[in-house]
C-alpha cells in the first residue's frame, strides 16, 4: 500500500500511517518515499514492524541511504527482542524512469554521444547498487520496477532481488525465447560508464555519494515521479466526490 503522498513532509504521519496500513493485514508491504523526510520515516516504521517497500527510488545514494535506514531499524527492534523473522523489506529502484530522466536531459543540455549508452544507465545504477547491499551486509533486498527495455531483465538474471516487470512486458519476456544466462555480477562496460559520467545527472545517480538526503526530492526524476503521484492522488479524490455527490 501507497502512503499518502500529501504527508510526504511529516516522518511522523508517514510512519504513523505505514504502521496502520501494515495493521490491515499480514501480508501488506507499505510504500514510502525515498526523501529525507521519507529515510526517518522507513527506520521509524521498520522499528515499529512494518514491512517497507522503498519507492520514488533512482540513484545508488538513495538506496544506500534507504538499505541502512531499515537495517537501523532492524537491529534496535532486535535488541529489544521483537521480532524480524516475518518481514520483508524490499528497496525500489525505478530504473525505467531513471532512463527517461537522463534522456530528456540528453536532448535538453545538447548531448552527443551514442544514445543507446542511455539503456544502461538505470541498469549500471541497479549494478552498482547491489555491489553496495551486498558489501555493507543489508538484508532488505532491492527490487527492480518501471521497465523499459530487455536489459533490465537480461542483466539481472542471477542476482538476489526482486524484478517486476509489468505484466505486458513479462509476456514479452517469456515469449523471446532468450535463454539468458546469468549476468548479475558481470559489470556494465567501462567505456559506457565513462561515458554516461559525462552527464552529471548521472553521476548524482551512480556514484554512492553522489547527493545527500537533503537532495534527493530535488533529484528531477524524484520530483517528476512525486509530481505524478500527487496528481493521481487528487485523481482518486476527484473519483470518490463523483461517486458520494454525483454531479
Amino acid at each position: 500500500m501507497q502512503t499518502d503522498p500529501r504527508l510526504a513532509r511529516s516522518a511522523k504521519k508517514l510512519a504513523d500511517q505505514a504502521e496502520y496500513f501494515a495493521g490491515l493485514a499480514k501480508n501488506i508491504i507499505v510504500k514510502i518515499p525515498a526523501t529525507e523526510t521519507g529515510i526517518t520515516a522507513i527506520e521509524d516504521a521498520t522499528y515499529r514492524g512494518v514491512s517497507i517497500n522503498v519507492t520514488v527510488f533512482f540513484t545508488v545514494a538513495q538506496v544506500v541511504a534507504a538499505g541502512e535506514a531499515i537495517e537501523r531499524g532492524l537491529t534496535r527492534r532486535e535488541a529489544e527482542g521483537k521480532d524480524v523473522s516475518t518481514m520483508g523489506p524490499v528497496v525500489t529502484l525505478m530504473v525505467g524512469r531513471l532512463d527517461d530522466w537522463l534522456k530528456e536531459r540528453y536532448n535538453s543540455d545538447g548531448l552527443c554521444f551514442d544514445p543507446g549508452y542511455l539503456e544502461w544507465a538505470g541498469v549500471a545504477a541497479v549494478k552498482k547498487s547491489y555491489e553496495e547491499f551486498k558489501a555493507r551486509g543489508l538484508r532488505s533486498r532491492l527490487l527492480v520496477a518501471a521497465y523499459r527495455n530487455a536489459l533490465q531483465w537480461t542483466e539481472f538474471v542471477g542476482g538476489d532481488l526482486v524484478l517486476s516487470p509489468p505484466f505486458g512486458f513479462q509476456k514479452r519476456f517469456h515469449a523471446s525465447g532468450i535463454d539468458s544466462e546469468p549476468r548479475m555480477d558481470i559489470p556494465v562496460n567501462p567505456a559506457i560508464i565513462e561515458t554516461l559520467c559525462t552527464m552529471p545527472e548521472f553521476r548524482k545517480a551512480y556514484d554512492v555519494d553522489g547527493m545527500t538526503p537533503a537532495e534527493f526530492a530535488s533529484f528531477g526524476a524524484t520530483r517528476k515521479t512525486l509530481r505524478q503521484f500527487l496528481g493521481a492522488d487528487e485523481e482518486l479524490d476527484h473519483i470518490v466526490r463523483d461517486i458520494l455527490i454525483p454531479a
